[in-house]
């Protein structure tokens, strides 16, 4: 049980680089020119790591409570589900989605951080 456990934490810090990637991706596609393509896709993937480091990162000083922990979270995890599926990714939006449900669940069940 232990090693699913691992897994399961394994697999949220994937989700979270994959909001990084998502981010970076919808910056790069979405833009009009080359320089507004730069700044929104290196600039969204910063700006998100930012605000997870800050307020919901395990060891951070400022970390939210609860509920505004999970709130900034689900907020996070569905700006990239949206940013996915506006560049007509929409599978990979679904996979996404039920894969950061079902790590959501696990982690609160078995009281994960």
């Amino acid at each position: 049980m232990e090693l699913i456990k691992m897994l399961n934490l394994a697999i949220r810090f994937l989700l979270e680089l994959g909001v990084l990637i998502i981010m970076g991706y919808w910056g790069f596609k979405i833009g009009n020119n080359l320089w507004l393509r730069l700044l929104l896709g290196i600039g969204s993937p910063l700006l998100f790591a930012v605000v997870w480091g800050t307020f919901l990162a395990p060891k951070s000083t400022l970390r939210l409570s609860q509920p505004w922990l999970l709130l900034v979270e689900l907020v996070i995890f569905s700006l990239a589900g949206w940013a996915l599926f506006s560049t007509t990714k929409a599978p990979l939006t679904l996979a996404f989605a039920a894969i950061y449900l079902i790590n959501k669940i696990l982690m609160i069940l078995w009281r994960q951080s």
